[in-house]
């Protein structure tokens, strides 16, 4: 089943749906990716130079957001109650996945904790959740090289950092603490085979997992 749907409940999944079949979103069904996410990332670093967790923001695209927020304030205690109920779905329905997060310091792949801090708004007129995704284990880095992707396996969804245009927001990835680091985020460059591969599937379909690692940006800090 394709991520965006475990994400929500029957009924907003019959509603994205319905706006899909209505033509709603013009040729919006006839290539992946069929939806996106802007996100926000900030590295938790400790008074020891550690990295404690990845604080993300997403942000829904504005058509799918339309849909959720027409949806959930139709439910029982209105749309707060609503956007409350839906930020423990979507924390349920990513743990299994390690909410799409993976992140490396150097060569070595860094486990991930248990997400108890979250919350879902609705800001500018788009749903957002916004979260604390802990390490297993804090890391230095302090002369380190830290890289992270945050991707859908199957690119139902693409996940881009915030931007204005082409260039990231100032606020798309930072670093808390006393650290002197450099950002940098990496566009995505996947082969044009892999392009083909993705825009002939249809709303119907589901990629093979992994294609959305091919898409996905690259967050890299340095930190001295």
């Amino acid at each position: 089943m394709n991520r965006l749907y475990e994400f929500f409940s029957a009924r907003v999944k019959r509603a994205w749906l319905a706006v899909l079949l209505l033509g709603l979103l013009p040729g919006l069904a006839l290539a992946h990716p069929h939806g996106w996410i802007d996100i926000r990332v900030r590295l938790v670093v400790d008074d020891e130079g550690r990295l404690e967790a990845l604080h993300q923001a997403w942000r829904m695209d504005p058509f799918y957001s339309l849909v959720l927020l027409e949806e959930l304030s139709r439910t029982e205690g209105g749309l707060e109650a609503g956007l409350d109920r839906l930020g423990g779905e979507i924390r349920g329905n990513l743990a299994p996945f390690d909410y799409f997060t993976e992140i490396r310091l150097g060569e070595e792949r860094l486990g991930l904790g248990d997400v108890s801090e979250y919350t879902v708004m609705e800001r500018g007129g788009r749903v957002e959740f916004v979260f604390l995704l802990p390490l297993e284990s804090t890391q230095p880095l302090n002369g380190q090289t830290l890289q992270y992707k945050v991707f859908d396996p199957t690119y139902y969804l693409e996940v881009v950092h915030e931007a204005e245009g082409e260039t990231p927001l100032d606020d798309a990835l930072l670093v808390s603490g006393e650290l002197n680091c450099s950002t940098q985020i990496v566009p995505a460059n996947p082969d044009p085979e892999l392009v083909m591969q993705a825009a002939m599937l249809d709303v119907t379909d589901e990629a093979e997992p992994g294609l959305g690692r091919h898409f996905a940006e690259t967050g890299v800090v340095k930190c001295e």
